[in-house]
C-alpha cells in the first residue's frame, strides 16, 4: 500500500513538472509578442485597459466648400500665379475659360511645396479622340514631383493596366477603371503621406496613397515603391519633407481646373 501511495506521488509530481516545463515557454512566448506588439504600433493589436479620455482640443471648425476653407487654392479658373515651369522661369499653359491646358511648353510644378497632404484635382482628356494606349490623353498629377498619378483617356482605351488612369505608374493597377468618356470632366480626390528618411538617406517609412477616381476607391492606402520611373525598378532617393506638386506635359491637350490642397 505504501509502495503504490509513493509511486502514484512520484507520477503526478513528474506530471506537474512536465506541464510546469511545457507552459513557461509558452508564456514567456505571449510576453515577448506582447512586447513586441507594445514597441511597433500596428503591428500587433493592444486592446484598450481604459476608457480614452476626451481630447484637451477642440476639433478646428472651417468651412467644407468647396474648395474648405483652409486649403490652398492652387488653379481656380483665373491665372497660373501658383505656379512655374518646371525648366524655370513661368508656367506657359493656356489658360482659357476656367480651366488650363497643356500645349507642349513642358510640365509644370507649384511654387509652394508640400508634404502629407489632400488633393483635389479636376481633369479631362481631349473630347476628340486621338492615338491609342499612353499615347492618348497622358498626362499625370506627380506628389512632391516625384510620385505619379497617371491621368489618361481610359475609356475603351487598351494599355498596361498599371499605367490606366487612376494608377500608381507602373506600380499599381487602380481597383477598377472608373473613367468617363473623353471630354467629360473627371475628379481625383486624393489622401497621401509622404516618405521619411532617416540621416542616412534610408527609408524609414515608405509614402502612402489613397484615391478616388471620380467618388470611386481605386487606391486604398498603397505604399508607393519608389521615384516614378518609365522603366527599371522603382527606387527611393532621400528628399526634404516638402517638395512641389507638378502636372506633366505629354505632349497631349489634357485639361485641368479647380485644383486645391490641404497639409495634413
Amino acid at each position: 500500500m505504501n509502495k503504490l501511495l509513493f509511486a502514484g506521488l512520484i507520477l503526478t509530481a513528474a506530471l506537474m513538472g512536465s506541464g510546469c516545463n511545457t507552459s513557461r515557454p509558452t508564456q514567456k512566448a505571449k510576453a515577448e509578442a506582447q512586447a513586441v506588439a507594445k514597441e511597433n504600433p500596428g503591428h500587433g493589436f493592444v486592446p484598450l485597459t481604459a476608457e480614452v479620455p476626451p481630447p484637451k482640443d477642440e476639433p478646428k471648425v472651417i468651412d467644407a466648400g468647396p474648395p474648405p476653407s483652409d486649403a490652398v487654392v492652387l488653379f481656380d479658373g483665373k491665372d497660373l500665379s501658383q505656379w512655374k515651369s518646371e525648366k524655370g522661369g513661368d508656367a506657359n499653359w493656356k489658360v482659357a475659360n476656367g480651366y488650363v491646358e497643356v500645349n507642349g511648353t513642358g510640365s509644370i510644378a507649384t511654387k509652394q511645396e508640400f508634404g502629407d497632404c489632400q488633393l483635389h484635382v479636376e481633369w479631362a482628356t481631349p473630347e476628340e479622340v486621338k492615338g491609342q494606349g499612353q499615347g492618348r490623353g497622358n498626362s499625370g498629377v506627380f506628389l512632391q514631383s516625384r510620385y505619379e498619378l497617371q491621368v489618361l483617356d481610359s475609356y475603351n482605351n487598351n494599355t498596361y493596366y498599371h499605367g490606366q488612369a487612376g494608377s500608381i505608374y507602373k506600380e499599381y493597377a487602380p481597383l477598377v477603371n472608373a473613367s468617363r468618356k473623353p471630354g467629360e470632366w473627371q475628379t481625383y480626390d486624393v489622401i497621401y503621406h509622404a516618405p521619411r528618411f532617416d540621416a542616412n538617406g534610408g527609408v524609414e517609412k515608405a509614402a502612402t496613397i489613397t484615391v478616388l477616381h471620380n467618388g470611386v476607391l481605386v487606391q486604398d492606402n498603397v505604399e508607393i515603391k519608389g521615384h516614378t520611373a518609365h522603366t527599371g525598378v522603382h527606387k527611393y532617393q532621400a528628399h526634404p519633407l516638402k517638395q512641389p506638386l507638378m502636372l506633366q506635359d505629354h505632349h497631349n491637350p489634357v485639361r485641368y481646373r479647380n485644383i486645391w490642397i490641404r497639409e495634413l
